[in-house]
C-alpha cells in the first residue's frame, strides 16, 4: 500500500514504486486489479496530506520536533509531509505552522527579524493551526525581560525571570514536571485530549511567561512558584515544556495538533 510505503521512510516517499506508477505516468494503465487498489489509495493518500513546516529561522531544536511530527504522523497514520523550511513561501502555503526556539530569546528576536520570517510567522498566527515550542511561545508576548526584548506581541503579558528563593533551588529550570492541565476549573484545551489532568513533561528554560489574560492559560506547573505550561487561543497553542522530549504526552500534544481542522 502507497501509505504503508510512505510511513516505512517519509523523506523517500518518491521512490515508491505505487508512487511513481500513479504519479510519475498517471495515465499508464495497471495490471491487475490489485494494482489499481493501491494505485487509488496512493493518489487518494497524496490528495489528502497536509503540510507541516518547522520554521528554521536559525534557531530552534528543529530536527528533534520535525521527527517527532513524522513519528506522530505515522504512529497515528495522518497523513502529513513535515518540512524543515527557512523560506516564507512555504510558511504561507503550509497548512500548519510549528515555531520553535531554542537559546537566548534577544537572539530568537533577531535571528526572526534578519531571515525575513517575521511577516509570514505573523500571518501564520493570525490564519492557520499555529503551535509554538519552548522560547517560541515566550516569542508570542509583548516584551522578555531577558535583554529587555520586544516579542511579538501576539499575547499580553511578559516573560520573566525565575528568581530562586533558595540556594539550593538551580536555574535554568531542567527535568520533569507535573503539569496541571484544567486550571481555573475550565474544561481541558483540545491539544490535551487523551491524557490525564496531570502528566509529566519536559523542561529546560530560565524564563516564564505571565500572561496579562489569565484565559489563555491552558496548563500551569510548579517550579519556584506556580507559572504558564502552556497557552492556547482560538488556532493558537503554544508550550514552555518541549513535547518532542516529552515521550508519549508530548507526542499525544503532537498527534492532537496533526488532528486539527485548518
Amino acid at each position: 500500500m502507497c501509505e504503508a510505503a510512505y510511513y516505512s521512510n517519509p523523506l523517500k516517499k518518491s521512490k515508491s514504486p505505487i508512487y511513481k506508477a500513479s504519479l510519475g505516468n498517471p495515465w499508464r494503465l495497471p495490471q491487475s486489479w490489485e494494482t489499481l487498489a493501491d494505485t487509488m489509495r496512493c493518489v487518494a493518500f497524496q490528495y489528502f496530506m497536509q503540510k507541516l513546516v518547522v520554521v528554521d529561522y536559525g534557531m530552534g531544536n528543529l530536527r528533534s520536533v520535525a521527527r517527532a511530527f513524522e513519528f506522530a504522523s505515522r504512529e497515528w497514520q495522518i497523513p502529513t509531509d513535515v518540512v524543515i523550511s527557512g523560506q516564507p513561501q512555504d510558511v504561507r502555503s503550509a497548512h500548519k505552522v510549528v515555531f520553535p526556539g531554542q537559546g537566548a530569546m534577544p537572539d530568537c528576536m533577531r535571528y526572526l527579524r534578519e531571515s525575513g520570517l517575521e511577516e509570514a510567522v505573523r500571518d501564520a498566527a493570525a490564519a492557520k493551526p499555529f503551535f509554538g515550542v519552548c522560547v517560541g511561545m515566550q516569542m508570542l508576548f509583548d516584551v522578555s525581560e531577558e535583554g529587555d526584548t520586544p516579542g511579538l506581541g501576539i499575547f499580553g503579558g511578559q516573560v520573566r525571570r525565575f528568581q530562586p528563593v533558595e540556594t539550593a533551588t538551580k536555574v535554568p529550570h531542567m527535568g520533569w514536571n507535573d503539569v496541571t492541565m484544567t486550571p481555573e476549573n475550565r474544561p481541558a484545551h483540545a491539544m490535551f485530549q487523551g491524557l490525564a489532568n496531570s502528566n509529566r513533561f519536559y523542561y529546560v528554560h530560565s524564563y516564564y511567561c505571565e500572561p496579562t489574560d489569565p484565559t489563555i492559560v491552558a496548563a500551569t506547573t510548579q517550579y519556584i512558584g506556580r507559572f504558564t505550561a502552556a497557552v492556547g487561543r482560538d488556532n493558537i497553542f503554544a508550550t514552555q515544556f518541549h513535547p518532542e522530549k516529552s515521550h508519549h504526552a508530548g507526542l499525544t500534544v503532537y498527534k492532537n495538533f496533526l488532528n486539527t481542522q485548518p
